[in-house]
């Protein structure tokens, strides 16, 4: 962990803690806001990033916290809050500390916003003191976490302007004048002539250059894959003329063992579909066989090896699959009192007519318009140029603007006891937007292309720890994975029969599982009865175990997995409080509404199968999640 600098005179400091990208757009713009309104020096920096130790020796700071799973911190944030929590740090240890908290979220979850709160109030009893209250980003707002930000930067820019003016000298009472500043790009690229170039061949080592270039993945990790994977098996899951496609795929290391354990989460770069790349490059009229180099211009200034502009496109700009950074909109004009709106695109735009509808979708009034027609629809960042064609933006600007093109991580579906040198997934691959217009996930769709054994598409791969532990043998497990989210626990069963084969003794496991229709959506239906209905199969009840599908739409009233719980409750109690050993409760899938109906009727299991008074039960389950024997896993 790096030491925080000496602060200087004036210095803001901006902390994020992101899991998918939120937070660190979130605060980057405020970074924006405060060196237009004239800050003297502001750090943007991932928490993980910053010394806690140093915390101390700062006055102003800002915290952008998002939340992971069922309230949890995000990766970043973890040693930094562990740091917080030492017993010596006393209630003066930030009385110099002015700060504000904003936090990302989404308020259909239980435990909303929980790490910003968590972390405001810390702050707040070691002696810091708040600029402003915190404020709490909601996924469920019309307009996302944005609906919240917009007003409380306004009460943060007020009160650091009135309580501490030297850290904001441009915007005064005095003067109400306005700032309308695109700036120069952040982002310096040198062109080269293919002579002063030399193609690098190792694919891997490419990617590790392209991707170390990119400003926007300076807070990713960018070293070179751990693998580049083949793909052997290419399987569709569910069947019939049904829009829902679910995959099967197996990716195979034909050299060597791959280093895994079940729980684990595979990272996959996926390529962009390139005749898409190549009519970005056309559509803004750049060279796509010119090499380039580029940097920061207040960073690195030791020259890189120039690579080939469309392979910098290709492996490090999301330009056919991610929807457009709300900077990619948007400049501001700055009062102390109101923050009006207009398009970094309008600023490029020729058109007097697109100019006008890019200025009215930044208005106060056509927000909604725009988060409906970027967001929901999720268009890309070709789609939106592709629509206001009279829009041509330098490259450098392009660069800064465009999202990076992000790792894909997916939950594996295989233990490394049965399939050492294999990698198994199971993706779903298409979805429908609020106007039914069919999208396809970019890498889904690119493992989607692939044919199995054809060596000239290896698929490069980065192993990590997930957040679901890999249980000891001895453990009882009750998991709980409707559509997708079998996929870790397939692997868990996969692993649990090939330790019960050479140990009779082996823990039992529950499963229960959900679909739509049992005759369309029901991934791995024989796999799952194998090892319900053998004899001595780990989800038998020979061995105490089960395994409990629910079919949602197969009959009038639909059924869920919490409704199997609940069916199976004295099963599910007899399993949670064995006096023998202690089992643990394993959640993934979506996480929309399924976790918190879960919760719900687990609690009612021990109430009504165990008389456990409510408060208690709910209680009991949090003391589970606190010994990490009830841990959820979820994506959206």
């Amino acid at each position: 962990m790096a030491p925080s600098s000496s602060p200087l005179p004036g210095r803001l400091v901006i902390l994020y803690a992101s899991q998918t990208g939120n937070a660190i757009d979130a605060a980057e713009r405020v970074g924006r806001e405060a060196e237009h309104r004239g800050c003297p020096a502001v750090d943007v920096l991932s928490m993980d990033s910053f010394n806690p130790s140093c915390l101390p020796d700062e006055r102003f700071m800002i915290f952008i916290v998002s939340t992971t799973g069922q309230g949890d911190p995000p990766d970043s944030m973890k040693n930094f809050w562990k740091y917080l929590l030492r017993n010596h740090l006393g209630a003066r240890w930030l009385k110099g500390l002015h700060y504000a908290m904003f936090g990302l979220g989404d308020s259909s979850y239980r435990e909303y916003n929980f790490p910003a709160i968590k972390l405001d109030q810390r702050l707040f009893d070691l002696g810091a003191k708040r600029i402003t209250e915190r404020g709490l980003g909601d996924d469920q707002h019309s307009l996302g976490y944005e609906g919240e930000l917009d007003p409380w930067l306004l009460s943060l820019w007020k009160s650091l302007n009135r309580t501490n003016p030297s850290l904001l000298p441009r915007v005064s009472d005095a003067s109400h004048r306005k700032l309308n500043i695109l700036g120069d790009a952040k982002v310096e690229v040198i062109y080269y002539s293919a002579r002063q170039a030399t193609d690098i061949s190792d694919s891997k080592i490419l990617i590790e250059k392209a991707r170390s270039m990119s400003p926007a993945l300076k807070c990713h990790n960018s070293r070179e894959p751990q693998h580049m994977l083949q793909m052997v098996t290419n399987q569709r899951l569910t069947k019939g003329d049904t829009d829902r496609d679910v995959r099967h795929f197996e990716l195979e290391d034909r050299r060597s063992a791959i280093s895994y354990q079940v729980g684990d989460v595979l990272e996959i770069l996926p390529s962009q579909n390139p005749s898409l790349v190549d009519d970005f490059i056309k559509r803004c009229n750049l060279d796509p066989d010119c090499y380039i180099t580029v940097r920061t211009k207040d960073g690195d200034k030791v020259p890189k090896d120039p690579i080939k502009l469309k392979t910098f496109v290709a492996l490090t700009m999301d330009v056919t699959s991610a929807s457009p950074r709300r900077y990619f909109f948007e400049a501001r004009e700055i009062t102390l009192n109101a923050s009006s709106h207009t398009h970094v695109m309008s600023y490029f735009a020729t058109d007097e007519r697109e100019k006008a509808k890019l200025q009215d979708y930044t208005s106060p009034e056509g927000r909604g318009d725009l988060s409906w027609y970027n967001q929901n629809e999720n268009r890309t960042v070709l789609e939106v140029l592709v629509d206001f064609p009279s829009v041509q933006m330098p490259f450098e600007w392009l660069v800064q603007l465009t999202p990076p093109s992000k790792k894909r991580a997916f939950s594996i579906s295989s233990s490394p006891l049965v399939y050492p040198n294999q990698i198994h997934l199971t993706v779903s691959v298409s979805w429908l937007t609020p106007w039914k217009r069919t999208r396809h996930g970019l890498c889904s769709t690119w493992l989607t292309g692939l044919s199995p054994d054809e060596d000239d598409h290896p698929i490069p791969c980065w192993m990590r720890r997930g957040s679901l532990p890999r249980p000891r043998p001895s453990v009882p497990l009750l998991l709980i994975g409707p559509g997708t989210g079998c996929a870790p626990f397939r692997a868990f069963v996969e692993e649990r029969a090939a330790q019960s084969a050479a140990d009779p003794t082996t823990a039992p496991v529950m499963f229960f599982f959900g679909c739509r229709n049992e005759d369309i959506d029901f991934p791995y239906k024989d796999f799952w009865l194998k090892h319900a209905q053998g004899q001595g199969g780990v989800l038998s009840h020979e061995k105490c175990g089960g395994f409990f599908a629910a079919f949602s739409r197969d009959q009038p009233r639909k059924v869920y997995v919490q409704d199997k719980i609940k069916e199976q409750g004295a099963r599910v109690l007899d399993m949670l409080c064995s006096k023998s050993s202690k089992a643990a409760i394993y959640v993934a899938g979506s996480s929309t509404g399924m976790p918190a109906d879960v919760t719900v009727a687990l609690e009612e299991v021990l109430c009504q199968e165990g008389g456990v008074p409510r408060e208690d039960a709910s209680g009991w389950l949090k003391d589970l999640k606190r010994a990490g024997r009830f841990i959820v896993e979820t994506w959206s």
